[in-house]
């Protein structure tokens, strides 16, 4: 079965109003994928920003998957949240990029979205550190089908970086150039 290695870290998050953030992060893909080594899903320490918008995460990532079809490539799904100072916490962005499909050293900006408060009441509340409306299925993050009916404010965006080693995959005739 060709193989892909994806060794890196979730770096940051950037241009976030909120200073004190964390993020969940999980690895999706189709079903001919099959997990040999590593973890697909995770969560960062809370990072905080006094003087940048930016909180830093630095949270590896070692994941190594097995496959024998590249259908259902897989894709990095991230949530960012927020916490006040009475350990509530509440979504501030999502957002997902797919996995690059070329070995190498790749730096990539996952740009992120939130629920966008429908009323006074609620923007009041997440304004003054009460949270924000949340998803309820993280499907909606990357397949579209239910995903248009929302209405969304765009939030920061998610810095990572990813070294990718694939392996065998010229014995399934896809070649790199």
């Amino acid at each position: 079965m060709a193989e892909v290695h994806i060794i890196g870290q979730i770096l940051k998050a950037v241009d976030f109003a909120e200073p004190h953030l964390y993020c969940k992060w999980s690895l999706q893909s189709g079903n001919a994928w099959r997990l040999v080594q590593g973890e697909v899903q995770g969560q960062s320490h809370v990072a905080a920003h006094r003087l940048q918008s930016s909180s830093d995460f630095a949270q590896p990532l070692d994941i190594h998957l097995s496959t024998a079809s590249v259908q259902g490539w897989p894709r990095l799904l991230v949530e960012v949240y927020a916490v006040n100072v009475l350990q509530q916490s509440w979504p501030v962005g999502y957002g997902f990029v797919h996995v690059p499909s070329t070995p190498g050293v790749h730096r990539l900006e996952i740009g992120t979205w939130k629920i966008a408060p429908n009323g006074l009441w609620q923007s009041l509340r997440e304004r003054f550190g009460g949270g924000g409306a949340a998803l309820s299925k993280t499907d909606l993050l990357y397949s579209g089908v239910e995903r248009y009916k929302l209405q969304t404010l765009s939030s920061g965006k998610v810095i990572v970086e990813l070294n990718l080693i694939f392996r065998k995959f010229d014995e399934y005739g896809v070649e790199f150039k």
